[in-house]
């Protein structure tokens, strides 16, 4: 029956052609009898066809998420790099040379480079100690991995910064070769005043917070005054009050003058005073207290 025998020959070609077209759709062979020849498409055998292409089974990963092949190491080939201020790590094949990661960027835990990259010099990596890391995000989160500096002792520069690691000094160095370390520890400094307070218009009845951020060393102590008073805030009123302490950086000082229940005779310049024993320095605002009916903004703050 040649027809009929033309029938089946066409229905296999049929068959494994569309095998071919749709991959998924072929059956489970894994569970053949041993002895039965494998139907598998070789085509198929990723691992198999990459042998073939030369893909030689060594893999790694580059930022963008794609596999880096990684042939054999031929350091004369590896290109030129420049400008690495964290100096230089191994690459993600291990064979050339690239930029180590700064301090507070995304890193690779280990010694071998898979994702973001390895640690410079000096600098290694763990879980972010930053408290906006910590606050931000829920317990299903994972902890980001960053860059932190080894030798977290503060040391003073040449040019009077205070640096407040030897890793953020060997940054800044990296660029200014003539810039050495004069001391451990920070520069001794007269203060400085890091946030000024602002000024502000609230309506009478309102409460208020002027904050000055000071930075200094030996450490400052701030003061509060009101121009016209010869008094130093809050004196025996009992509408304000003035809260202290160290932070948010090292060496630095947060101070906080708050006003509760604001009448119009609450209105005039505020002056936040830091000094220790190298000097002082102050920095001001203006308050305007708007009266019951009153709109708008003070002409004063805009002067």
């Amino acid at each position: 029956m040649p027809g009929m025998r033309g029938l089946v020959l066409l229905s296999l070609c049929l068959n494994l052609h569309t095998g071919r077209a749709f991959p998924n759709k072929l059956p489970d062979l894994s569970s053949e009898p041993p002895g039965l020849p494998s139907f598998m498409d070789p085509l198929l055998d990723y691992d198999l066809l990459d042998e073939e292409l030369g893909g030689g089974g060594g893999r790694s990963w580059n930022g963008t998420g794609g596999a880096v092949r990684c042939g054999p190491c031929e350091p004369d080939l590896c290109p030129e790099t420049r400008g690495c201020r964290a100096g230089l790590v191994l690459d993600s094949c291990g064979c050339c040379k690239e930029c180590g990661n700064l301090e507070g960027q995304a890193c690779d835990p280990g010694d071998r480079s898979v994702y973001y990259g390895l640690c410079g010099t000096g600098l290694r990596c763990q879980a972010d100690p930053r408290p906006a890391a910590a606050a931000g995000g829920g317990e299903e989160d994972e902890e980001e991995e960053v860059c932190v500096c080894e030798e977290q002792e503060a040391v003073c520069g040449s040019d009077g910064t205070t640096y407040m690691n030897t890793c953020q000094f060997r940054e800044a160095a990296f660029s200014r070769p003539e810039l050495k370390i004069r001391g451990r520890g920070p520069c001794k400094t007269v203060p400085i005043i890091k946030v000024p307070p602002q000024s502000q218009v609230n309506g009478t009845g309102s409460s208020l917070v002027f904050l000055c951020e000071v930075f200094a060393f030996p450490m400052a102590l701030v003061e509060w005054r009101k121009e016209g008073r010869d008094v130093i805030l809050p004196g025996d009123d009992p509408h304000i009050s003035v809260q202290s302490r160290g932070g948010p950086m090292k060496f630095e000082l947060s101070s906080w003058l708050q006003i509760e229940g604001a009448e119009p005779g609450d209105s005039g310049t505020y002056r936040c005073i830091a000094r220790n024993n190298l000097g002082s320095v102050s920095a001001s605002a203006v308050l305007g207290i708007l009266g019951a009916g009153e709109t708008g903004v003070s002409d004063r703050l805009s002067s």
